[in-house]
């Protein structure tokens, strides 16, 4: 494998890695909050309303992530070579 090859796969590990962190914090942030206010909605009605609300968010945004870390793999040598070759121009700049 060459070093460029190399360096995408490290760039799309790190970025998976990353989106599924965004993932599952959003996850335990949802489910904390649902929670620790349980007691604060006013009726089991309003609770099936809110329970669905997050529910619907977290689908949604799970769902996106997925179809985001899909088209980057993909595209992957496209867009992490383009990266890796505009990282590589502005250190060769800076180290002159």
């Amino acid at each position: 494998m060459s070093d460029l090859q190399t360096r995408i796969e490290a760039m799309h590990r790190s970025d998976i890695r990353i989106a599924w962190g965004f993932v599952i914090g959003l996850w335990l942030a949802v489910i904390f909050v649902a929670l620790h206010t349980w007691d604060l909605a006013p009726s089991a009605g309003a609770r099936v309303l809110l329970l669905i609300g997050g529910a619907m968010i977290l689908i949604f945004n799970t769902a996106a992530i997925m179809a985001m870390l899909r088209h980057y793999r993909e595209d992957r040598d496209f867009m992490y070579g383009l990266d890796i070759k505009f990282l590589d121009a502005a250190r060769a700049a800076k180290g002159k």
